[in-house]
């Protein structure tokens, strides 16, 4: 195996190629932080892209209680909503994507980068540490070297001194004395310098062994090992990248295999005859126009086969200036408000038209009787518990309400009569009943199109009498209530209920004193509010009972009730 120490040959390279180490090092840390600020780059468009997706579908969602939801009837819509309905945990994928990858990449390797990094300046401090070590070391060899060489020149000196000192005759005994002793002491001196200088050479010659067959490419090793973890490191990273993205690809091809499996779906042939039964009018085809000879000379006869608007023994019109040929079918409507009873449109929109009327006040006469039975038990409560109310502050709003129900009750029956005529289920009325029933005299300037004998439609072409409209209506059919199947309405608040309430009444509901609760309808000034325990759960307690609290945008909630 070949190691980083094989590079360096002498200990001005080994120096030199520490200091080249230390550098790449550094940069393989920059590297590895250049990768991790990638990731999380990548990690932020992903979390961005799913928002827009979110939004995306979002914005195109029907919106609730609008006549968006009528669209989604036909299998074309209900693909779309359903790519829609894709899109978001399409959009919720890429959100996997962006955790996964912040998990399992950016914060591991974030911690990586702390402990490299520390284990990085350990490994070359100790470096530094070992070449200040030899360094202390060469400094005492040419310490002691100098010591050595400085010794010995001195007792050569010394030497040659005492020997000059012993040939001259002049020169007391006492001087050659000292001369020798100082040539002897110098002598040692130098003796012992040599032998301190061969100590420190051995010494230095073994750390400096030790140094650089030992200490340094322990070193050295240990920071390859380190790099090159690094390198195995970034990679696994990569590869944890692809995988992340690639765990997610088989719910994506779910999601895309929903949305062609929706496109398939889609049936031409049941979404036109949805159109057919929203739209079909129920009149029969009109009959051949009579040939009229203007070469007779006797007045003009009307075929009584064609839709005209013109009737033997019937005055002129105010409206015979206008065509007296043209078919219903290509009536151009009344931009303006239409009758009551709808008798302006085809007998099939008609029957849905009144249909749907009579479902309304169906709906309103229930929520009053739900009012009044729930201020029934009110009295009853107060009756029973005087301290909580006075039973009698109730009586008005309870004869208010009755006084309500029966205006409804009567407008739904008179509407019901006139769904009944369409279907077939009564006679058709005459003008002298519609007189009888009222219903002339409370239309006001409606009443004299609406209720003459002969009805005309709102360009002067021709709409049948009520016998005809009986005898030319469609068959009965069953057609889909666009109100059956209401959404519930929305929360618009919380409430927290003061007492303990018994809702037994039907629209009623009963609360525990310190329970929480949802608001979906506020009180009305009727003192009622509505509430939702659950999906299956909620009624009408007393305002009284319960402290509300709407939120923010609690007035646009209510613009869906």
């Amino acid at each position: 195996m070949t190691t980083w120490f094989a590079l360096t040959t002498g200990k001005q390279l080994a120096e030199d190629q520490f200091d080249s180490l230390e550098k790449h090092t550094q940069w393989g840390i920059d590297i590895l932080e250049k990768y991790i600020k990638f990731v999380k780059e990548r990690t932020e468009i992903e979390l961005n892209y799913a928002k827009q997706l979110r939004n995306l579908s979002k914005k195109y969602q029907p919106k609730k209680n609008s006549k968006e939801e009528d669209e989604y009837k036909y299998s074309s819509c209900k693909a779309f909503l359903a790519t829609l309905n894709e899109m978001n945990d399409y959009a919720g994928q890429h959100e996997v994507i962006s955790e996964n990858m912040t998990s399992q990449i950016t914060t591991e390797l974030a911690r990586y980068v702390q402990e490299l990094k520390q284990e990085r300046k350990s490994h070359f401090h100790d470096g530094r540490k070992a070449q200040q070590h030899i360094e202390t070391c060469w400094k005492q060899l040419e310490s002691s070297k100098r010591r050595f060489e400085r010794d010995c020149k001195e007792a050569d000196r010394a030497q040659q001194y005492f020997e000059k000192m012993d040939a001259d005759i002049n020169v007391t005994k006492a001087d050659v004395e000292k001369a020798r002793q100082q040539a002897q002491l110098r002598q040692q001196m130098a003796e012992d310098s040599k032998a301190e200088y061969s100590s420190t050479l051995q010494k230095f010659n073994h750390e400096q062994h030790e140094h650089y067959h030992t200490h340094i490419p322990n070193i050295f090793q240990k920071i390859q090992e380190m790099e090159e973890r690094r390198i195995v490191r970034i990679g696994e990273s990569m590869k944890t990248f692809a995988e992340v993205d690639r765990q997610v690809v088989p719910i994506i091809g779910k999601c895309l295999d929903e949305i062609t499996r929706a496109a398939e779906s889609i049936h031409q042939k049941n979404d036109s005859q949805l159109v057919i039964e929203a739209f079909k009018s129920g009149f029969e085809p009109p009959g051949d126009v009579d040939f009229e000879d203007f070469t007779q000379p006797i007045k003009r006869a009307v075929s009584e086969s064609s839709l005209s608007n013109s009737k033997e023994g019937k005055p002129e019109s105010r409206f015979s200036g206008k065509s007296k040929g043209k078919l219903w079918p290509f009536i151009k409507k009344n931009k303006g408000a239409g009758p009551e009873d709808f008798s302006n449109l085809p007998p099939e929109q008609r029957r849905k038209k009144l249909q749907q009327k009579v479902d309304e006040l169906n709906k309103d006469i229930q929520k009053e009787m739900d009012q009044r039975d729930a201020l029934t038990k009110m009295k009853d409560v107060y009756i029973k518990n005087p301290q909580m109310g006075d039973a009698a502050s109730v009586d008005h709003k309870l004869a208010e309400l009755g006084q309500n129900l029966e205006k409804l009750r009567s407008e739904a029956q008179k509407f019901e009569g006139w769904l009944a005529e369409v279907e077939g289920r009564l006679p058709a009325r005459t003008e002298q009943t519609r007189r009888q029933s009222g219903v002339c005299e409370s239309q006001n300037t409606l009443t004299v199109n609406n209720c003459a004998q002969d009805r005309e439609s709102p360009d002067g072409s021709y709409t049948e009498e009520p016998s005809q409209e009986s005898e030319m209506k469609a068959p009965p059919t069953d057609f889909d209530d666009e109100f059956d199947d209401e959404e519930p309405l929305p929360t618009i608040g919380t409430c927290k209920a003061l007492y303990t309430f018994e809702g037994q009444n039907e629209g009623t509901i009963s609360v525990t004193e310190g329970e929480m609760l949802f608001v979906i309808e506020e009180d009305k000034g009727d003192g009622w509010t509505r509430i939702r325990r659950n999906e299956d759960e909620e009624g009408y307690v007393p305002t009284s009972y319960v402290e509300v609290f709407l939120e923010k945008n609690a007035k646009g909630a209510m613009t869906y009730i």
